[in-house]
């Protein structure tokens, strides 16, 4: 940890490490019914979802939500979301890659736009919490971007020889790419979660199918 000019990577978590599709699914199509909105498809939340998520309910409603519509769409989503994630595992060859790419000399840390409090005792319940140097989730109010988020994590991480320009982020939403590149990092984007191809190409970085590709792209970015 701290070795000079290594290469970092910061993970995104819901949607790329930890493989919870069906449970947001399940809990946006909830959050749509308090609004008497029909549910939607996987195919639809992709070429949809967006952040700050207010805009999401707005390509549905044809407005922004008032701030009652949005605080009680928000409290039914995270309250269907704990529900079901407890059925939810790691993304495919998850496991392998944190491992790989510790053994191989790098370090790695989390950063997810999911509450703090919740995030690192479910990290910390797959058993994988020894791979990281820092977990950080969100604090403070849900939907919004990642970008602030993103700054402090970096600056926390100052001393351990992590540096902007050799990190790269690997997420699922095209708010983890422009998060990385407000801090001079690299992103590449993930296929997996949230997003479809075609809204993550539009982004202007790799854009991959599987982690495996991620990390081996994440390896080239900062070469």
């Amino acid at each position: 940890m701290g070795k000079y000019g290594m290469t970092h990577i910061v993970w995104d978590w819901n949607g790329t490490l930890f493989h919870d599709t069906e449970a947001v699914i399940g809990a946006t199509n909830a959050a749509f019914a308090e609004l008497g909105l029909a549910p939607i498809t996987l195919e639809q939340y992709r070429e949809l979802y967006c952040v700050p998520v207010p805009r999401f309910y707005e390509r549905l409603l044809g407005r922004l939500p008032t701030d009652a519509e949005w605080a009680a769409m928000d409290d039914i989503f995270h309250r269907y979301y704990a529900e079901h994630r407890v059925t939810c595992e790691l993304a495919v060859g998850a496991r392998d890659l944190l491992a790989g790419w510790q053994s191989a000399g790098h370090s790695q840390s989390i950063l997810s736009m999911y509450g703090h409090a919740e995030l690192v005792p479910l990290v910390r319940g797959f058993g994988i919490e020894p791979h990281f140097v820092r977990v950080d989730g969100r604090t403070g109010p849900s939907g919004g971007s990642k970008t602030e988020h993103m700054v402090r994590h970096l600056e926390a991480l100052t001393g351990t020889g992590v540096e902007a320009a050799r990190t790269v982020v690997i997420g699922d939403a095209a708010d983890d790419a422009l998060a990385a590149l407000h801090v001079g990092a690299r992103a590449v984007l993930y296929t997996g979660g949230s997003h479809g191809r075609a809204s993550l190409e539009e982004v202007g970085v790799p854009v991959v199918d599987s982690l495996e590709e991620a990390v081996a792209e994440a390896s080239r970015l900062a070469a």
